[in-house]
């Protein structure tokens, strides 16, 4: 199973990346996880999405040939972080490579309230015409990690025994979300 992550941070220190690293390394039996480097995005603009950058036409590639995406968020000013935003506005035109396609949110934020409001906007944005996205359902689904500042060691290990337990348990019924879609 191939799944692409979209972290929606580019500050090399994020933990937002460090929690989409720490995936791939735990979960490296049941997935290949590869990160897509949305940074290098152009902004989106209209005129040339029928004849788009390399960049852009390899990043549509990667997501149309994936089996799932994960998409790992911060929240800035109550909601997603431009560069994400952008990425999700190359995927929404022309081929439409996220239509139908399986996706999982998941965030962390050193605050209280996680990521819950850019999760919520995301949640909008995906089901848009363009996107129509078969998000994995909120119900007990939510990965909104909190004071993450406390959760993850000096080598970037995540060590919360809760929010391992959860990403198990969450990551597991995503493995079977992709599964049962027939990808």
């Amino acid at each position: 199973m191939n799944i692409v992550a979209l972290v929606g941070s580019l500050r090399n220190e994020s933990y937002n990346r460090k929690l989409a690293e720490w995936i791939k390394e735990r979960y490296k039996d049941k997935f290949q996880l590869d990160m897509a480097d949305i940074g290098a995005l152009p902004h989106y603009n209209q005129d040339d999405e029928l004849d788009p950058p390399d960049v852009v036409a390899v990043f549509k590639r990667q997501v149309a040939d994936a089996d799932g995406v994960l998409i790992v968020t911060p929240e800035y000013n109550w909601s997603v972080p431009g560069v994400l935003k952008n990425a999700l506005d190359w995927l929404s035109r022309v081929d439409k490579v996220l239509v139908n396609k399986p996706v999982m949110i998941v965030g962390v934020s050193t605050g209280m309230m996680g990521t819950i409001r850019a999760q919520l906007h995301l949640r909008q944005i995906l089901q848009s015409p363009g996107l129509t996205a078969k998000v994995l359902p909120p119900a007990g689904n939510e990965v909104l990690i909190n004071f993450v500042n406390q959760k993850f060691d000096e080598s970037g290990q995540l060590t919360d025994a809760a929010t391992i337990q959860l990403l198990d348990q969450v990551i597991g019924r995503f493995v079977q979300w992709i599964a049962q879609s027939g990808r």
